[in-house]
């Protein structure tokens, strides 16, 4: 009887952490993480450069939330130049129309926002570990439907192509040889903002689990 009753009371007390409320330090930390998530709105999630010996100054692509934009200048659209490379070795073009996930990825950041400001006015850290479980999820998922894309991309090949490849995997992170050109992968300032509002929610998270521990000694 002696375990079952200790059983029981520990969970009590795990399940009491959950209707803690927010104490003043934690819902400013969950404010700054809303606040870092506003660039992600605005700028780049990711750069891919490719560089050879013809573009010696490399082609950039840059991918955000809600659309795909390659580096331009007055002799040049590097999107345009990078889908008539593609062309050439049988990959499909970059299209917006393809990449079903710019038409959600802007109101999936603006719900979480939305979510982490209400769980700021309600209080609860439940509400905040439900702010932090669906970021997680949307974080972990867009990573690999990325990944994903990348490798449809490359293993996709026109057969029929003028120029013959053997299937690739563009880098997700880091660097790879494709044929003659180098290319480079990168996250941007978007999605170090994400990772930014993953920081303040553990970390108001474990301000909460300090002041509730302090209170119980």
């Amino acid at each position: 009887m002696e375990g079952k009753t200790g059983i029981i009371s520990r969970l009590m007390r795990e399940a009491s952490f959950f209707d803690q409320p927010l104490a003043p330090r934690c819902r400013l930390a969950i404010l700054i993480g809303v606040l870092a998530l506003i660039p992600a709105l605005f700028f780049p999630l990711w750069h891919m450069t490719f560089r050879s010996n013809q573009y010696p100054d490399g082609l950039s692509l840059h991918i955000y939330a809600s659309q795909l934009e390659g580096g331009k200048t007055p002799q040049r659209d590097d999107l345009r130049e990078i889908n008539a490379l593609n062309h050439y070795i049988g990959m499909r073009p970059l299209l917006e129309s393809d990449f079903s996930e710019f038409t959600w990825l802007p109101f999936a950041i603006g719900g979480l926002a939305l979510l982490a400001l209400r769980a700021t006015v309600i209080g609860k850290m439940s509400n905040l570990i439900d702010v932090f479980v669906l970021f997680a999820y949307f974080g972990l998922y867009s990573f690999w439907s990325f990944y994903h894309r990348l490798y449809l991309y490359g293993h996709n090949l026109d057969p029929t192509a003028a120029i013959k490849v053997a299937p690739f995997t563009p880098p997700l992170i880091g660097t790879q040889v494709v044929g003659n050109f180098t290319v480079n992968s990168y996250p941007g300032l978007a999605s170090y903002a994400l990772v930014t509002f993953a920081v303040m929610l553990t970390a108001a998270i474990l301000l909460s689990w300090k002041s509730a521990k302090a209170q119980k000694q």
